[in-house]
């Protein structure tokens, strides 16, 4: 299921990070801040476990969470979004998959991955800026799936019709989270219209 976060302050921070006069620490910044403002919102029905605890003034009824968060960035840029979603659930588990788009099949290739213990328990949060042609979450999936990961979800700032309908038509079972559905991809297989290249952005690398 596709779920855009109609958020002010989310729409506000993307706004100044899709300018192109944004710099690198600027969009660095915006992007943590957007992540732990998604992170908030897809969190919602996150299980919870009853638990009796002791506050300084007495014994007290609550709840704590049930199950371990595994995040699982797509490398590079989906390193981006860590932090943010570090900072509101610091007892997550951190993954890494390592994949890159050739420019021209628009294919993804994997040349790297590790992943924490007891990802088949966990819920998983697949991270990656932007949802093009839906390749590399595709293949991410995939190999979360492979490794026993039963409850996934993708979450990406910017996405388009094509990047989710692959999404959907390859896992149907993944809910997508995106902080806006931009209208297209370009020739080049860019978002349209986007925020550029996130991962240049992220580092300045260029």
């Amino acid at each position: 299921m596709l779920n855009v976060l109609k958020h002010p302050l989310i729409t506000h921070k993307l706004t100044q990070m899709r300018k192109k006069e944004t710099g690198t620490k600027d969009f660095r910044q915006n992007l943590d801040e957007i992540a732990g403002l998604m992170a908030y919102e897809i969190t919602r029905d996150l299980p919870v476990n009853a638990v009796t605890i002791t506050t300084p003034v007495r014994e007290c009824e609550t709840s704590e969470l049930a199950k371990d968060i595994i995040l699982v960035p797509i490398l590079r840029a989906g390193l981006g979004m860590v932090n943010g979603i570090c900072n509101l659930i610091p007892t997550v588990k951190v993954a890494h998959v390592g994949l890159y788009r050739d420019e021209e099949t628009l294919k993804p290739h994997v040349y790297f991955e590790k992943y924490p213990k007891g990802i088949e328990d966990a819920i998983v949060m697949i991270v990656d800026p932007m949802l093009a042609t839906g390749g590399s979450a595709v293949a991410a999936i995939d190999m979360v799936k492979q490794q026993g990961a039963k409850n996934i979800r993708l979450v990406c700032l910017v996405g388009v019709p094509e990047g989710v309908a692959a999404v959907e038509n390859a896992h149907p079972d993944v809910d997508i989270y995106l902080a806006a559905l931009d209208e297209k991809l370009n020739e080049k297989g860019y978002i349209v219209p986007g925020l550029g290249d996130a991962g240049d952005r992220i580092f300045g690398t260029k």
